[in-house]
């Protein structure tokens, strides 16, 4: 896996932040390489750059209470809950009980498992059962991209004012960009960005970076 696993990059230059970056430790590695022989599906796992992206903002904001939407086999929650003070909290939403469960070895090997609460099931439900009321200091959707739209407004009563939110997967391979693309999932992600561009709760930034990482700050 590239660092950035990001199409918008040449090989040289992908490299070239790799090497001016973090890179993974041991643990982080070994659910990399984990991932990895899941075959295709380890497409669904962040790259190693954002998670050292998602880890670095978490710090510099200090998040203590987080949230994410779509958690598969724990990179990026691993990402956060190490950004996270010994009593800080992360709530993961997913509804594979086979993929997290292969998180739920490396949370405790890094020894961030106590700060991880893991419900399984959708996650609307579990966002919707939640007091709305500002909670979170950082957040991240990566899941069905259909229901983009409906995790963004369960997330956004429950953020802090200056909370962030991150939003994966929003440049999807750049399709939204072609015109000549029409398929269910770049609509999707064109109708999710066209909203969050225009809402005045949230700033809003698409940066170019892996697949597209949406960065949302709650005014």
């Amino acid at each position: 896996m590239s660092a950035t696993r990001s199409p918008w990059l040449e090989p040289a230059i992908d490299a070239y932040a790799s090497t001016h970056s973090i890179t993974p430790d041991a643990i982080q590695q070994a659910l990399i390489d984990e991932t990895a022989r899941l075959g295709p599906r380890a497409q669904m796992q962040i790259s190693p750059m954002q998670g050292a992206f998602m880890e670095l903002l978490a710090r510099a904001i200090g998040a203590r209470n987080a949230v994410e939407v779509g958690t598969f086999t724990g990179y990026s929650a691993l990402s956060v809950a190490r950004a996270l003070p010994v009593d800080g909290h992360l709530l993961c939403c997913d509804v594979s009980e086979e993929w997290t469960s292969i998180a739920r070895r490396y949370w405790q090997q890094a020894g961030v498992a106590d700060r991880i609460e893991l419900r399984i099931g959708p996650a609307l439900d579990t966002l919707r059962s939640l007091p709305v009321a500002e909670q979170f200091d950082i957040g991240f959707i990566d899941a069905d991209k259909p229901s983009y739209p409906a995790y963004f407004e369960e997330l956004v009563p429950r953020l802090r004012r200056n909370g962030v939110l991150l939003v994966d997967n929003t440049l999807w391979a750049g399709r939204v960009a072609d015109p000549s693309e029409d398929d269910s999932g770049t609509a999707a992600m064109r109708t999710f960005n066209d909203t969050v561009a225009a809402d005045d709760r949230v700033m809003t930034v698409l940066l170019p970076f892996s697949d597209g990482l949406t960065l949302l700050l709650k005014r």
